[in-house]
């Protein structure tokens, strides 16, 4: 192997799709969950990881988590070297761009790895190959967040992951959007897209969690957040919800990874 092929970022272009506050249901949790970690960690940097055509998504990350950590300094990485060249105008204190992929070339372990819309068009027997490299790029106690979205951000679906492996699966939307939970199916992250299949977990989560909706359609009366509540509370029973009610009235419910894995 040449030296040029080795220094290749690793990975491959994405449509770049982005729009401002795509990701914000995803940053609000991140700055939430994960910022006093990022407050206690000496100089932390962040990483929005193929940000796509526009450093819309970086710019707004780096604001959001400096209300929880100050001292935070967000990386956003490209494999698109046109692409960062056009970000390197928002560049400012605390906000840089730099041409790369998944070996993440930086000279320190990241606190915080985001990648949202960055697996969609991978197969589903890459993604442990990538979750891997990500997760061996994190400093310790750090934090890989990836999964997907709609094109405004109205749903969500991600996984977290530190160093030792995946750890919850959140799903989140702005619940007027939603007819019933399952319509966040087509948001799944791609390790469990193509597993919501009966005899899979995740099919039996969404099933259950649709039942429960259903179930909590009298609470509609007080609003949707009211019914998502409820429909939560009832989840809470058969499966292992890891939050509480203040996540539900944001439109979120976060579920531990082995409950959901996919299986075989």
């Amino acid at each position: 192997m040449t030296a040029r092929a080795a220094a290749r970022p690793l990975g491959t272009v994405t449509r770049g799709t982005t729009n401002p506050n795509r990701l914000r249901r995803m940053d609000r949790w991140i700055t939430a969950v994960h910022g006093p970690e990022l407050r206690w960690t000496a100089d932390p940097v962040a990483v929005d990881l193929g940000y796509g055509a526009a450093p819309w998504t970086a710019v707004e990350l780096l604001t959001r988590l400096r209300t929880a950590a100050p001292g935070v300094r967000v990386v956003g990485i490209e494999i698109d070297p046109a692409r960062v060249a056009a970000a390197e105008p928002y560049e400012r204190e605390g906000l840089t761009f730099r041409h790369g992929g998944f070996e993440i070339p930086l000279p320190r372990r990241p606190a915080l790895i985001r990648a949202a819309n960055v697996l969609r068009q991978y197969d589903e027997g890459e993604v442990a190959a990538v979750w891997e490299r990500l997760r061996s790029r994190l400093a310790p106690g750090g934090l890989l967040v990836e999964g997907t979205c709609d094109e405004i951000g109205r749903r969500h679906v991600w996984v977290a992951l530190g160093p030792e492996g995946p750890r919850t699966v959140t799903f989140a939307a702005r619940l007027g959007s939603l007819e019933r939970p399952s319509d966040l199916a087509e948001r799944l992250p791609k390790a469990l897209i193509h597993r919501n299949v009966p005899g899979e977990p995740v099919h039996a989560f969404l099933r259950d969690f649709d039942r429960a909706w259903a179930n909590a359609a009298p609470y509609a009366a007080y609003g949707a957040r009211q019914r998502w509540i409820r429909a939560v509370r009832e989840l809470t029973g058969r499966w292992p919800v890891v939050d509480g009610p203040r996540r539900w009235r944001q439109g979120e419910v976060t579920v531990a990874w082995e409950a959901l894995a996919p299986r075989g």
